[in-house]
């Protein structure tokens, strides 16, 4: 038996860290990405960016940060565990170990076990009732730390990461904080997914306001339309796209949608002039997605006055560049998943990968995402009606925000929505394209409908 020293000790930091505490936990992270990764880095980002993420982490409600002090208060070990606020009680019932280290100079001594009791504590405390972590294969010392404290290896994953050239698997293991027969009793079998109810007029005064997200599709420095992602099946609406989100301003919008088609395809930023027109002719936020593969073009975009990226086709190919951007720019990065038939499609829909939507956010949450947007390829620009199915699903498997996307043609497709939203709170907004450009949908009634949020 590995017996530790006493001052050793595990705790759970609150919203703020002191400047020492801080430094501490910047020199044994660093430490512990060079010894085997955490974070989902294999090397060290620069300081000011690892700096930025820590401290956003903190503020994060769904995230509780843990360290391990030794004798002398310096940290060395620090674990992070998501887990559910705002979600419905049936996925609030699990928590999940999303980063889990101890310096490589500090093992031997026990202290993962003491970190790990500190969470199973915090995790029961909260009332999860399954605690789920994922490692890599290349960690067989956090294999066998999970195994010695009951936790179940159910399942692999052969592509979990890129490490260089390498893929790697990787585990997933769940240990139960409950007694198996009140893990059944989470939610009866035969209860629906999405329960239908009628609402007053007076309920709605005090429903979750859903955005109105106008979308500005570039293609060629003018406004058009896809049909189900084919750039052969594109309408033309406006050769002016910073009038067109002018309009949508005076309309009543709060948000905008653009997304740079040509830029999805070529994989780097192609209509920038036109994006540059539309941040400078009107003053609503705007989420910008199309070929914002690295860096430099995020930091770019976010500097010239956009709110939000959309990473899409990066999410999938380079989950690495997400969790990076994720970390610099807090509540500024969102994942676009686009998906034919629950498939995530990638290079502006042009590829369909084997990765389904659903684990796909999951990383993406991971990753530290600030929302997801989820399309049904063969749905957008069809009007026939959101995939209000696969977005209920979605946002039901995840604690972040998720904007659905695709297909909307009536103000009945929103009544559907908004009535999906009042049961599943993850559910925050929609985009509208084609029935908006069409007259199909009146917009202050879509407004009204949406509860005035825009």
């Amino acid at each position: 038996m590995i017996h530790r020293p006493r001052s050793y000790r595990a705790e759970r930091l609150g919203q703020t860290i002191s400047g020492d505490d801080l430094e501490s936990l910047l020199e044994s992270t660093v430490a512990a990405i060079l010894a085997e990764g955490v974070f989902d880095w294999h090397t060290p980002p620069e300081s000011n960016v690892l700096r930025s993420f820590l401290q956003g982490l903190l503020l994060v409600p769904e995230r509780d940060v843990f360290i391990v002090r030794a004798p002398d208060d310096s940290i060395c070990g620090a674990a992070v565990l998501a887990h559910a606020t705002t979600r419905s009680e049936t996925y609030s019932t699990s928590a999940t170990i999303t980063a889990f280290f101890i310096v490589p100079y500090e093992r031997g001594k026990g202290l993962g076990n003491l970190l790990m009791e500190a969470i199973i504590s915090r995790a029961q405390a909260i009332g999860a009732k399954v605690l789920d972590c994922r490692v890599r294969e290349t960690l067989p010392d956090a294999a066998a730390l999970l195994t010695s404290l009951g936790f179940t290896h159910w399942g692999t994953h052969p592509y979990f990461a890129r490490i260089g050239d390498r893929t790697v698997r990787g585990l997933f293991f769940s240990k139960l904080l409950v007694p198996e027969e009140k893990a059944m009793q989470w939610q009866p079998a035969d209860t629906p997914l999405s329960t239908p109810h009628h609402t007053s007029e007076r309920d709605t005064l005090t429903r979750k306001p859903l955005t109105l997200y106008p979308a500005i599709d570039l293609k060629g420095g003018a406004c058009v339309r896809l049909r189900q992602g084919e750039m052969s099946e594109a309408t033309h609406y406006s050769d002016n796209p910073p009038a067109q989100a002018k309009l949508f301003e005076e309309a009543g919008c709060r948000h905008l949608h653009i997304v740079d088609l040509d830029g999805a395809f070529a994989g780097q930023s192609a209509n920038v002039k036109a994006v540059e027109g539309i941040i400078a002719n009107t003053s609503l936020p705007i989420q910008l997605g199309g070929g914002l593969r690295d860096m430099k073009t995020i930091e770019r975009w976010l500097e010239a006055g956009v709110s939000r990226v959309i990473l899409g086709s990066a999410a999938v190919k380079d989950p690495g560049l997400v969790r990076q951007a994720a970390h610099a720019w807090p509540g500024r990065v969102i994942a676009g998943i686009d998906a034919r038939q629950g498939r995530v499609a990638t290079e502006g829909w042009a590829e369909v990968s084997e990765l389904t939507a659903t684990d796909l956010a999951r990383r993406m949450e991971d990753a530290g995402v600030a929302g997801i947007i989820f399309t049904e390829i063969t749905r957008d620009g069809m009007l026939e009606g959101l995939d209000i199915d696969q977005t209920v699903a979605l946002a039901r498997h995840v604690s972040i925000p998720v904007i659905a996307s695709g297909g909307v043609g009536t103000l009945e497709h929103l009544r559907a929505l908004r009535q999906a939203a009042d049961s599943t709170p993850g559910i925050t907004g929609v985009i509208v394209g084609r029935a908006l450009y069409d007259g199909r949908i009146n917009l202050p009634e879509a407004l009204n409908i949406l509860e005035g949020s825009c």
